[in-house]
């Protein structure tokens, strides 16, 4: 199968930030070296959007504007915005152990979740950024990153035990420490983002929204970006 026929799946990245008085921490893993998509890298956790996400319960939506954010422009893939944030939220359990739930609704059969009696809650993630895989990878996404606080967590936020071993070395890395990792180019690009937008205000205020969701776009010959509003 060449580059050009490789199918766009889309795909959910959760990042969570650590906030404090004496900075901003990132939750980050690495990639086995043997793995197909980004071997040995650097990355925030997400994955690939499951059928089965489309149906998954959740205590609370994603909030309007994001949901609106998610169809501006069309995708590849067929799966809905709940889809999208719930994939965020299952991906984020399996690869870290770490949960964003409440106790009062559909309690999810996600593990961690189910042992938790929680059920997932969207409405704490925040749409920053999307961006599509290149041609020529072996493997291609149309990614949607969402960025909560950790003060969101309904888990102990340094209580690995129970991730999956998708992801190694998993730990909270000072925000401006992050760059020296072994990283993907987007991954770099959306850090520079949440600097941005992390640094925009104090610790102990809520993460903003941002104006716009930058979008590079690589479906066509040449690559494309512009701003989602």
């Amino acid at each position: 199968m060449s580059g050009a026929d490789i199918p766009i799946r889309d795909a959910a990245t959760t990042i969570v930030l650590r906030r404090g008085a004496t900075g901003t921490r990132v939750l980050m893993g690495m990639r086995g070296e043997q793995a197909v998509f980004m071997p040995s890298k650097y990355v925030f956790p997400g994955g690939a959007v499951d059928a089965a996400d489309a149906l998954a319960p959740l205590s609370r939506p994603l909030a309007q504007l994001h949901i609106d954010r998610l169809t501006a422009e069309p995708r590849h893939g067929a799966a809905s915005p709940h889809a999208i944030a719930a994939a965020a939220l299952r991906e984020l359990a399996e690869e870290t152990g770490q949960l964003i739930g409440q106790a009062d609704g559909p309690v999810s059969d996600w593990p961690g979740y189910a042992e938790t009696r929680l059920s997932p809650d969207a409405s704490a993630l925040t749409y920053i950024f999307r961006a599509i895989t290149p041609p020529g990878r072996p493997r291609r996404f149309d990614a949607h990153f969402f960025a909560v606080d950790a003060a969101a967590l309904s888990s102990d936020p340094d209580d690995f035990s129970r991730a999956c071993d998708e992801l190694s070395h998993l730990h909270w890395v000072p925000l401006p420490e992050v760059r020296a990792l072994n990283l993907p180019f987007i991954t770099e690009v959306v850090l520079a983002e949440l600097a941005e937008l992390a640094g925009s205000v104090t610790y102990d205020t809520p993460l903003p929204v941002p104006d716009t969701v930058p979008f590079f776009d690589n479906r066509g010959h040449a690559p494309r970006f512009s701003q989602i509003i």
